[in-house]
């Protein structure tokens, strides 16, 4: 096993980056304490040193027609109960991003639940951006769905900064949990954010029964899109949703998960997101010494989040600046 690690800390050195292969067959090696050892010497060899924290905004809320049999929010789940609103407007945003800023929080991302939103719903959201701008010096980030590169040019001139847009999980497995909407539309939206200058943010979620294979997998197609940011999430699953009977991860198969995405991804930000609170600090220490260097602060969409001063001391532990 020695053997492989060393191999792959070369490949990685000689900007070849780790085989598909090599990444699976570690993780399949059941090496664990090797694998967490890997990924820590990568995240502090190439991954930013900065922890950075950001927030989001649950800006229209539940009775979305997609599918996701991870969401509360979706309209098929009549069971799993999530709050149910309308799009609350530019002044609430701008409200919003203030109170993050308050918080030392860099930047904050408006979230829409929907497959994707009406030319009119774009008009809103890109008022929302001008007034976020305007009251405040926070970066602006924005979760839509599927969106076409006209209205992200109408986005980005507004002072869109940076889109997110999770795959989610494996593309041979995305479509077994979604059918609503398609991986390659995901995809082509991300593409086009890329092709005119928009940052990205693409992650997704671990715990939903991927297999060894589907979570290498996913962190390849990751390394393929190359985005700017890696959210994280942990299923914590929600009664009413179709994965509501799920168990949460253990610790060492988060630890695993997290660690191959950092392998496969050494200088991308891997950012704790959903699931975070349901791990202790001394958990998310060790996520962190993993390879976790960047987090959600404040409320999340249907799942509780960390209050504004969590992970800052955890982060300064472990030798970040933030």
């Amino acid at each position: 096993m020695l053997e492989i690690v060393k191999r792959i800390e070369e490949e990685i050195r000689e900007e070849r980056g780790v085989a598909r292969e090599e990444a699976l067959k570690l993780l399949k090696s059941k090496a664990h304490e090797e694998l967490i050892e890997l990924a820590h010497r990568l995240t502090a060899e190439y991954a930013s040193k900065k922890f950075d924290f950001c927030a989001i905004i649950n800006a229209r809320s539940g009775c979305c027609g997609e599918d996701c049999k991870w969401c509360a929010q979706s309209a098929h789940w009549g069971g799993a109960n999530s709050k149910v609103y309308g799009f609350i407007g530019k002044c609430a945003c701008a409200r919003e991003a203030k109170a993050a800023e308050a918080n030392k929080v860099r930047r904050i991302a408006i979230v829409t639940a929907g497959r994707g939103q009406s030319k009119s719903e774009i008009d809103e959201i890109c008022e929302a951006i001008r007034e976020m701008k305007a009251n405040t010096s926070i970066g602006i980030c924005a979760s839509l769905g599927i969106v076409d590169l006209e209205d992200l040019k109408k986005l980005k001139a507004a002072g869109l900064e940076r889109l997110h847009c999770n795959i989610e999980t494996a593309p041979s497995r995305f479509g077994k949990l979604c059918s609503t909407h398609t991986i390659e539309e995901k995809i082509a939206t991300i593409e086009n954010a890329k092709s005119i200058g928009l940052e990205v943010c693409s992650g997704g979620i671990i715990g939903m029964g991927e297999s060894d294979e589907e979570l290498v997998e996913f962190a390849f197609k990751l390394r393929e899109i190359s985005p700017t940011s890696i959210p994280v999430n942990i299923l914590d699953p929600i009664p009413g949703t179709p994965l509501g009977d799920l168990s949460f991860l253990d610790l060492e198969r988060i630890l695993d998960s997290i660690a191959i995405l950092r392998i496969v991804n050494p200088a991308i930000s891997l950012r704790f997101a959903g699931g975070r609170r349901r791990l202790d600090d001394a958990a998310a220490a060790r996520c962190i010494y993993a390879g976790i260097n960047s987090g959600i602060q404040g409320p999340l969409l249907t799942t509780r989040g960390s209050d504004w001063d969590d992970d800052r001391e955890l982060a300064k532990r472990a030798g970040y600046e933030i």
